[in-house]
């Protein structure tokens, strides 16, 4: 089992920067591609981005492309989103996810259902 911590949320203004970290309790982590989903309310959880276990190939959500970066760090068992450009559609819980059955960037990486282990979510709010 592989528990997920979210943090760094926040509130902040339009065109304001956060970033958000995901912490995994296990060592196997680093096998696994990790992916963010974010849930506004009334909305269904959306895609945002997916790194592959070795960090080198990341696929984006057209909505956050050139604003939101994701990233790894494998010492600490951490992700990251760093988000640039912030506006007030970007408003939502943020959810970080692993998917056990793999470690590369696949095209269902962008269906929630692909994930195994979820993180409890952190709340990004941004005011225009």
């Amino acid at each position: 089992q592989v528990q997920l911590v979210e943090s760094g949320g926040g509130m902040v203004q339009a065109g304001g920067s956060l970033r958000l970290s995901c912490a995994a309790s296990a060592r196997t982590f680093s096998d696994y591609a990790m992916g963010w989903f974010r849930q506004a309310p009334g909305k269904e959880r959306e895609f945002v981005a997916v790194i592959s276990w070795s960090g080198g190939v990341t696929l984006y959500a057209d909505s956050v492309k050139g604003r939101f970066t994701i990233s790894r760090d494998g010492a600490k068992n951490t992700v990251y989103l760093q988000m640039n450009s912030l506006k007030p559609e970007d408003t939502a819980v943020y959810y970080c996810a692993a998917d056990r059955h793999s470690g590369y960037v696949l095209p269902l990486h962008s269906r929630k259902n692909t994930y195994d282990y979820w993180g409890q979510g952190t709340q990004v709010t941004v005011s225009s």
